[in-house]
């Protein structure tokens, strides 16, 4: 679920929610907080894997196909 926050800056990069998303869902997961991975580690592991592709995906639209 998507989080919003008053206090926070903008970031205006392209897929910046997915971005944040993803984030949140890595430095929330069992794996960095119990097992004191990196979020890179889990990643790799398949932590947050919806959110991964889906940030995949975004970042791949923005690519102009000629």
């Amino acid at each position: 679920m998507p989080k919003y926050y008053e206090d926070k800056e903008e970031d205006e990069r392209a897929c910046s929610g997915v971005r944040e998303d993803l984030r949140q869902c890595l430095l929330e997961s069992p794996c960095v907080l119990q097992e004191n991975k990196s979020p890179k580690q889990c990643l790799r592991e398949g932590h947050c894997r919806s959110l991964q592709v889906t940030f995949f995906a975004c970042k791949r639209s923005m690519v102009s196909v000629r």
